[in-house]
């Protein structure tokens, strides 16, 4: 039992790698629906320093900033950039949270910064029109989100 146990997970685990979703390894990630994934012009240092100046300039408050890589390392592993700045504004994300509480695990909005294995580096965040079909919200109620659709990206093109 104790073989066919170690077979099935052995074959559970190559099938996962074998489907590792493109933009693991390609320089163009694939657009999955809900997630609006815009190439750099810049560095991942340069990119995360640029969307945070435009995202404060606009007023709202960086929470923090996951440093994923840096997390990696400290655990003997390797992995390119990748970190994800928490921000919001509570005065415009508490009424869509009191009209749906599950958008709480949404907020505070969040941009992923991250390099692929080839030295290219994406912007990555979840669009207003997923975040209200996730939610079953009318998206007049994420309508404030989507402005960050077009603030993130012209940050780092």
């Amino acid at each position: 039992m104790l073989k066919h146990l170690g077979f099935t997970s052995l074959a559970l685990c190559l099938s996962m790698a074998a489907a590792s979703p493109a933009w693991a390894v390609d320089a163009q990630p694939a657009q999955v629906d809900g997630l609006l994934t815009v190439k750099s012009a810049y560095s991942a240092p340069e990119s995360l320093k640029r969307v945070e100046d435009a995202l404060k300039a606009k007023g709202l408050t960086i929470f923090t900033v996951i440093d994923h890589q840096k997390a990696a390392q400290e655990q003997q592993l390797d992995m390119p950039a990748a970190s994800v700045i928490v921000f919001g504004n509570p005065k415009l994300g508490t009424p869509m949270m009191v009209q749906a509480p599950t958008l709480a695990i949404d907020l505070p909005s969040k941009v992923l910064v991250w390099e692929d294995g080839k030295g290219n580096v994406f912007v990555s965040m979840n669009t207003a029109s997923y975040m209200a079909k996730r939610h079953y919200l009318p998206e007049s109620v994420t309508a404030p989100l989507a402005g960050l659709e077009k603030l993130v990206p012209a940050a780092v093109q």
